[in-house]
């Protein structure tokens, strides 16, 4: 299987330094301030929901494929929780909203496909610790 390679740049103290993170034809800017504030650039958290939102959406088409339905559209957002837990700041919930369109499945064959894809996909195995919610909805 394929094996992907990311570089992450951090420059000075926590708070006051900043760091670029790289991949593909990703180049993106972070600091303290887009991490634990509301500042400019992106964040660890920010690319790992991208990942999850991706892979997430990615599994759910192969899913509904496999269950002999062709969806026309598949679209996920996730929303990552960064808290305190013991003092240190931690990733505590993946919150991923997912709506889709699929001719002929009914309401509950989409829930249940749903609901197998959140364990299922490789980033939501690969975060088995983390509490994941799934809210789906079918769309026609």
């Amino acid at each position: 299987m394929a094996v992907r390679h990311a570089q992450a740049i951090w420059e000075g103290t926590l708070s006051d330094g900043k760091g670029r993170m790289q991949f593909g034809s990703f180049d993106g800017a972070f600091s303290y301030a887009s991490r634990f504030e509301e500042g400019e650039g992106t964040n660890p958290e920010e690319l790992l929901g991208a990942a999850h939102a991706g892979c997430f959406s990615m599994a759910l088409s192969s899913g509904l494929g496999k269950a002999g339905f062709s969806p026309q559209r598949v679209s996920t957002r996730a929303t990552v929780h960064l808290g305190r837990v013991d003092g240190k700041a931690r990733i505590t919930r993946i919150d991923l909203e997912t709506e889709a369109e699929v001719p002929e499945i009914s309401a509950e064959q989409f829930q249940e496909i749903a609901e197998a894809t959140k364990t299922g996909c490789p980033v939501s195995a690969a975060l088995a610790a983390v509490e994941i919610t799934l809210q789906a909805h079918l769309i026609r």
